[in-house]
């Protein structure tokens, strides 16, 4: 595709997981939520404007903090990807440097800094061939609801997210949070850490929609259910309410997402900006249709972007007073094998 870009799974479209190819007719870029009002297109927004709803600075770099695309009505996109090469430079936090932090967030944990904490490392690759080529593998090898590939020629962004962080139909308002992640859906039914974490999780959904909710409404629909994808499974939970609100003010009460940042959010942000080394950029922030006053938005997990042969892929967990270290890096790890294997 020599013209910009944009490829997305059929989940954002209440369809199966096939991709479409969506007309681009305008792109535009935004510093801040209060700019977002564009009432039809495809969205992408940036963990750094958690400094803007919750006053809490964190690194970032040049890529802008709001992406929004205009575009066109979809036809179905054939996958048929052509070879590349991937090679991974080096992460931002190695296997040693990971396993500290650990120890570090447990240590806060016991202070009572925060209850819940989620740690990323950046994986830095050169790519050889085309980044739709590496999309097109990635989503053969774990299709989910909630990929898209978008390509501006000047960077671009891929994700192989299955995490639903906010839809809007009418007035009701879903979050589906993904906490726990095994090999195994017996291992994962079974693990009370998992569980622990999910629920906490999932209350801090339910108080961030509580926000922009009517009173009396919010709701858990679904608590500790796993799915199964190719390379993993993984334990969601939802929780539903009716709003009035609009997308800016929905965003300024309930972004980031809590499931990527921990407990107490603006504290466990915090940490994590002096933790980890790297800027998230559009990792861990959020992405997705809008159409007038309904939307459809992912949390970036499972995340890739960059330019030209550069590009960086992120993965994480989120970390409790009981995880095991080693464990913990070798889930972050199970989070890449659908994107690179070694």
């Amino acid at each position: 595709m020599a013209e910009k870009s944009l490829l997305a799974s059929g989940g954002f479209l209440g369809k199966s997981n096939k991709l479409y190819k969506f007309p681009i007719k305008e792109v535009k870029f935004f510093n801040s939520l209060l700019e977002l009002r564009e009432k039809q297109g495809f969205v992408v927004i940036s963990y750094k404007l958690s400094e803007e709803t919750l006053g809490v600075k964190v690194k970032a770099s040049f890529f802008p903090s709001i992406v929004f695309v205009e575009v066109g009505e979809p036809v179905e996109f054939e996958i048929r990807p052509k070879p590349f090469k991937l090679s991974l430079k080096g992460f931002s936090l190695n296997r040693e440097e990971y396993t500290e932090k650990v120890i570090r967030i447990k240590e806060e944990i016991e202070k009572g800094t925060v209850y819940q904490l989620n740690l990323s490392t950046r994986m830095d690759f050169k790519l050889e061939g085309s980044p739709l080529d590496l999309f097109l593998n990635f989503f053969e090898r774990q299709p989910t609801p909630y990929a898209f590939f978008l390509d501006l020629k000047d960077f671009y962004i891929l994700s192989g997210s299955m995490e639903l962080f906010l839809e809007k139909k009418g007035g009701l308002i879903k979050s589906k949070p993904i906490k726990g992640t095994a090999e195994s859906e017996n291992a994962l039914q079974n693990s009370q850490k998992d569980r622990a974490e999910n629920l906490m999780i999932l209350d801090m959904m339910r108080n961030d929609l509580s926000r922009v909710a009517k009173v009396g409404s919010v709701k858990v629909e679904e608590i500790f259910k796993v799915e199964k994808y190719t390379t993993l499974c993984q334990m969601h939970s939802t929780v539903v309410a009716q709003t009035d609100k609009d997308l800016g003010e929905i965003l300024f009460n309930t972004f980031p997402p809590a499931s990527v940042t921990g407990a107490p959010k603006k504290k466990a942000v915090e940490l994590i900006d002096a933790l980890e080394p790297h800027t998230r950029d559009y990792y861990c922030g959020c992405a997705g249709f809008v159409w007038n006053e309904n939307f459809t938005l992912c949390v970036l997990i499972r995340t890739a972007f960059g330019s030209g042969q550069n590009l960086s892929y992120y993965a994480g967990s989120g970390i409790v007073y009981d995880s095991e270290e080693e464990r913990e890096w070798e889930e972050t790890l199970s989070k890449a094998k659908a994107f690179w294997s070694a």
